[in-house]
């Protein structure tokens, strides 16, 4: 991918990322440091944590700021002034997520002030989705029913992201590989402002992943994993719809609403996984339980980093078929990718069983 991009380009990107890492890199520390001199750590009381001692949990004000600083450094480059909708929307976001981690917000607060960040970006950026792309036979959608679909789109994926920061290391390098991938594919689209709003967010999980990974010193909370999120969807809706049938570009990507979902397909695999769990028991869709796909397989035997490993490697492969298989079209690849997540589910189920029965059997696999 990186032949299709000039030299100039390519030196421009990785300097966006060592200087977005290096920010969070050295901020971090000082983040510890007041966090312990006011006891500001994450509730080990809880009984769905993995640690035994309090950890500082304001690693995302450090992804924030350098996400903020790089994009205002850089923002004569090609027209990125004009993302300002995409940082109000940001900055309005950081405050309820360091509220939250500070505090704790109430979740209809948190529902509405999400409410409002997905409507800037939706109403007033006209950020959306405007077609289905011939997912179930359907096309162009009309301007509400795109505004409403759009909105639902980003709050889901800005909670999915946050649903998976539960281990060390993990909604780190999910991160990292979304908008590592984001920014490649913006770049080699001739994209230039939205692949430095990507790799500026990937250099700062890369600094927050010195810190994060087992053992780990700091979490990102809520106000870094909300952001990664909320980004991320953002960047998401902004490569489906600049990669229409139609719109001029160095590149276009086909099926790119599945490639999307290939690159995000860890938060969203796991919240539909565990929503629909918690709705057949009739359950609200957003109480907090262990059965998060990182709990299972810490529940196998995997460590951490291990865990991980796996699924940030599960990320990757997803990306590589969605990318490989790109010309089947959207509804067979999608197909596709949830055939795959649905296979994964099943053996991951298989080895939960067999170590809770002491027993290998086929009959795991069933009940």
């Amino acid at each position: 991918m990186l032949q299709y991009i000039s030299s100039s380009e390519t030196f421009k990107y990785i300097t966006i990322v060592l200087f977005s890492m290096v920010l969070v890199f050295l901020s971090i520390p000082s983040i510890i440091h007041v966090a312990q001199q006011r006891s500001i750590f994450d509730d080990i009381d809880v009984e769905r944590k993995n640690h035994s001692h309090g950890i500082a949990r304001l690693g995302g004000v450090a992804i924030f700021c350098s996400f903020m600083i790089t994009c205002l450094l850089i923002s004569n480059i090609n027209g990125l002034s004009d993302v300002n909708y995409l940082l109000t929307a940001s900055m309005v976001l950081f405050v309820v997520g360091l509220k939250d981690d500070m505090w704790g917000v109430n979740p209809s607060t948190k529902f509405g002030m999400q409410f409002i960040i997905a409507a800037i970006i939706v109403i007033l950026a006209n950020v959306r989705l405007t077609s289905f792309y011939n997912i179930f036979f359907i096309q162009d959608l009309p301007y509400v029913p795109s505004v409403v679909f759009s909105m639902l789109v980003i709050m889901f994926l800005t909670n999915a992201f946050n649903l998976i920061d539960g281990i060390d290391g993990l909604a780190g390098t999910t991160g990292l590989i979304v908008n590592a991938t984001l920014g490649l594919m913006f770049a080699r689209m001739g994209e230039i402002s939205l692949a430095c709003i990507a790799f500026s967010l990937a250099g700062a999980c890369i600094g927050f992943l010195r810190y994060n990974l087992t053992p780990a010193k700091i979490f990102m909370g809520d106000t870094g994993s909300l952001l990664l999120g909320f980004v991320s969807a953002v960047l998401c809706i902004k490569f489906i719809e600049l990669n229409k049938t139609g719109v001029n570009h160095a590149f276009v990507y086909k099926s790119a609403p599945a490639i999307a979902m290939a690159v995000l397909i860890g938060p969203i695999f796991d919240a539909f996984r565990v929503f629909s769990i918690r709705l057949l028991k009739r359950k609200s869709p957003f109480s907090a339980d262990r059965n998060h796909v990182h709990h299972r397989m810490l529940n196998i035997g995997f460590n951490h980093l291990q865990t991980t490993g796996i699924l940030g490697g599960f990320n990757v492969l997803m990306i590589f078929i969605a990318l490989g298989f790109r010309d089947i079209g959207n509804f067979w690849l999608i197909a596709l990718l949830f055939f795959i997540c649905v296979l994964f589910n099943l053996f991951l189920t298989f080895f939960v069983r067999s170590k809770e029965r002491n027993s290998y059997s086929f009959n795991n696999f069933l009940w």
